[in-house]
């Protein structure tokens, strides 16, 4: 277990209140990954009663102005001491989806802090006490860059225990084997809309991998369903006007996906995964860097290649949300070694079509493992290669993460995960005016040339 030294707190602060109160979740969520705490504690029911409820938003900026006037007293950064270093860290975001109440007086939330030289830190937050005079009992490390350094395992006596990673089992580390059932709330919430605006929302589909119910659709406008029609998506378009300013779109699914392994697919257009997209250059210092990571296995066969290519990869990135990450730029990542998932997969699919074996994208999102409801941390995006007459799926940026699963996420996909879309450069009619859609899982707002954001959640509730 790593633990960082106490953090000071002032009695009084009024942001103290909102960090303090939070919303209990039906289920218990205690950690970034699952639950926290201190190594052993207790979450029975009867403890979990909220004194007050506050929104979401509201818990968020309370945890905001915490950390900025921590910040101001400390010359802009909010100072954390681990074991050996005094660590000078800056917010990222808070994870509001995991803040959540472990008893009466006992409170839990983490935060992203960023360092100076761009390592993320995940850290977990334990609270104690009666709103307005709470102290942290406690801070734990739980994640450096999205590698964790430790995770939680519920007992029989229903405490949580910390449980190293090298002892943890896989459903501990985010993988849901043989399948999964779940219900999956898309929630997104329009900004404000000056004059005519359209919306593209991708609408999962049932394939041999996932079956997908569309449970109900709640959207404003004028709604119309096309079909992408090159990799064949269902995009769900809203045409909206001033209106429409602030209303929610919510899409709930009930899915039941399959373990993905190594597969036969009947469509022969393999031509097109070895073709460049807009981000996913194809030869070059692509071709280069490829070639160098199978010398010595030339003859070996695109399996073997593919795995160089992967080895590469989680031997040579590095998950950091730092920059402009996020865009699936192959370019991005070859420079900067970093990025989420998207670049992990972009650069895979340019080294692998770089020397001829068809890779191609897909999006979504995972459903945590380890718990049975609430909310997910985003998007999440993976990608396929073609060798030995199949379709390969892997997720390079999970085997970074976990290293003792690396070997499991070449040839397999958990159960545990939606697929959205699939591809890269979408083309549906009509399209936007910006473009090719780069790749679809939130929602792409369009308003006289410009891209907005609509503020997007995702959350689930595992059906046993």
């Amino acid at each position: 277990m790593i633990k960082i030294s106490e953090i000071r707190i002032l009695p009084n602060l009024k942001c103290l209140l909102l960090f303090c109160l939070t919303i209990l979740f039906a289920g218990v969520q205690v950690s970034c990954q699952r639950g926290g705490g201190k190594e052993e504690f207790n979450t029975n029911e009867e403890d979990n009663k909220v004194r007050d409820k506050v929104s979401i938003d509201e818990i968020e900026e309370g945890i905001k102005a915490y950390i900025e006037q921590e910040k101001a007293r400390n010359d802009g950064f909010f100072l954390v001491n681990d074991e050996k270093r005094e660590l000078r860290l800056k917010l990222v975001r808070v994870h509001t989806e995991y803040l959540s109440n472990l008893g009466p007086s006992r409170h839990f939330a983490c935060v992203d802090l960023a360092d100076e030289k761009g390592d993320v830190y995940d850290v977990d937050f334990f609270l104690e006490g009666e709103p307005g005079n709470m102290k942290v009992t406690e801070t734990s490390l739980h994640k450096l860059n999205g590698k964790p350094r430790y995770s939680w395992k519920q007992m029989v006596d229903k405490t949580w225990r910390r449980v190293p990673v090298k002892e943890s089992s896989k459903d501990l580390l985010g993988v849901r084997e043989g399948t999964d059932k779940f219900d999956f709330f898309y929630r997104a919430t329009l900004p404000k809309i000056s004059s005519k605006a359209k919306v593209w929302i991708p609408i999962a589909k049932s394939d041999n991998y996932q079956e997908v119910q569309v449970k109900s659709i709640k959207a404003p406008g004028k709604q119309s369903m096309v079909e992408e029609k090159e990799f064949g998506n269902t995009i769900l378009v809203l045409d909206l006007n001033t209106s429409h300013s602030g209303q929610e779109i919510e899409v709930v699914y009930e899915v039941i996906r399959k373990e993905k392994v190594p597969y036969t697919e009947t469509d022969g257009n393999l031509r097109r995964y070895l073709e460049p997209d807009l981000l996913l250059p194809v030869g070059g210092r692509f071709k280069e860097i490829a070639q160098e990571a199978i010398k010595g296995k030339e003859n070996d066969g695109a399996l073997v290649h593919a795995r160089a290519l992967y080895d590469y990869i989680i031997d040579n990135m590095r998950y950091m949300k730092f920059g402009t990450y996020g865009t699936g730029s192959a370019d991005f990542a070859c420079d900067s070694k970093t990025g989420n998932c998207t670049e992990f997969h972009s650069f895979f699919i340019s080294l692998a079509r770089s020397i001829d074996i068809p890779a191609r994208f897909a999006i979504g999102a995972s459903i945590p493992s380890e718990r049975n409801e609430g909310g997910i941390d985003g998007y999440h995006c993976w990608a396929e290669f073609y060798a030995e007459g199949k379709w390969w799926p892997v997720d390079i940026s999970e085997g970074n993460k976990y290293t003792a699963l690396a070997t499991y996420y070449f040839g397999r996909h958990p159960a545990n995960r939606i697929e959205l879309s699939k591809g890269r450069d979408l083309k549906p009619e009509p399209m936007p005016n910006s473009g090719p859609i780069n790749f679809l899982a939130y929602p792409l707002m369009e308003e006289n040339g410009e891209i907005l954001y609509p503020k997007t959640t995702f959350s689930f509730n595992r059906i046993n």
